[in-house]
């Protein structure tokens, strides 16, 4: 896997705000290894039970499909996604593929957001009447994250990956005001802690950001995934809001992944190509993950249309590179 460049300074020097060869590529998650491979990971209700020894054999699984993902679509990097947030896995995920690409954990829950609220109704009373709750609650939410990010670096983690949604596509899940007071020191502590790691903080959320892409901008990461298209977010706005200060990922519109055509596959990866690249700052991706359903052919349609972006720039050669 190692390269005259390989995946790990590609990574680090578009992170850097530098050009590099060609633009990166990874996805957040890959679900279509039966499609690919005919293999499965292990079902994700699984990990809880299993003793060590059948850990081990899963994780050994998990990295078998994980080396065919970055060998056939040439990754950059690998954020550890089964096991989640398993120090273990990073640990076998740095054993197994080096440094030639960038390797991570996951980390999600640290704040308040969509998935997090079973209750809105009285979590919209809370917000109003007891703030104070609603503060324990982010606080506790937090502590965990702290020790889950330190588990991830000390098992090898070059970044950790922190999937948040805290948008819908009509806009933030809470108003911008309501956003800096509840939801963003609490990322940005997380956020610093990793970086005073050594490591490399991603954020994700998808939906309607631009209420509060400043703030966003302001938390300190080095990377924002998932730049939603389908919430009209416009990668090359965001990008001259952002660039220098926060890098970003994604933006390659998972609907038109799903139902195609073509045609549309081809303009919205082209669209984030031309707004995302230039001058560093962009890894490309799908603007949420590749899930199960979405045809594995869509998928490598999109690497095609990369691969002619990338030799047509005088990139790396390859099917993506």
């Amino acid at each position: 896997m190692t390269g005259a460049i390989n995946g790990r300074a590609r990574m680090l020097k578009a992170l850097r705000f530098e050009q590099p060869d060609r633009p990166p590529h990874f996805e957040a998650m890959f679900e279509l290894e039966q499609e690919a491979f005919g293999l499965r990971f292990p079902d994700r209700n699984s990990w809880a039970g299993m003793n060590a020894q059948d850990k081990d054999r899963a994780i050994a699984r998990c990295m078998e499909i994980y080396a065919r993902i970055i060998e056939r679509f040439h990754w950059d990097a690998l954020a550890v996604f089964w096991p989640w947030s398993d120090p273990d896995g990073v640990a076998a995920a740095v054993k197994a593929f080096g440094r030639d690409i960038l390797i991570g954990g996951m980390a999600g829950g640290g704040v308040w957001a969509i998935e997090a609220v079973s209750d809105w109704e009285q979590f919209a009373i809370d917000l109003i009447e007891n703030p104070a709750k609603v503060h324990a609650a982010a606080e506790a939410k937090c502590a965990t994250t702290l020790r889950t990010i330190d588990r991830l670096v000390d098992a090898g983690a070059d970044f950790v990956y922190m999937p948040n949604d805290v948008a819908f596509n009509a806009g933030p899940f809470i108003s911008p005001r309501q956003f800096a007071e509840f939801v963003a020191p609490y990322w940005a502590r997380q956020i610093e802690h990793v970086k005073e790691r050594g490591a490399v903080a991603f954020i994700h959320t998808d939906g309607q950001i631009m209420p509060i892409l400043d703030q966003l901008i302001a938390l300190g990461a080095d990377c924002l995934q998932s730049i939603d298209p389908m919430a009209g977010v416009d990668i090359a706005q965001v990008k001259r809001r952002a660039h220098g200060k926060l890098a970003l990922m994604g933006n390659v519109q998972c609907s038109l992944l799903q139902d195609g055509p073509k045609e549309a596959i081809r303009g919205s990866a082209e669209y984030c190509l031309r707004h995302g690249s230039p001058g560093g700052g962009y890894v490309f991706s799908t603007s949420n993950t590749v899930f199960p359903g979405m045809p594995l052919a869509n998928y490598e349609y999109m690497l095609e249309v990369f691969g002619e972006f990338n030799r047509a720039q005088g990139g790396a050669q390859g099917a993506s590179r």
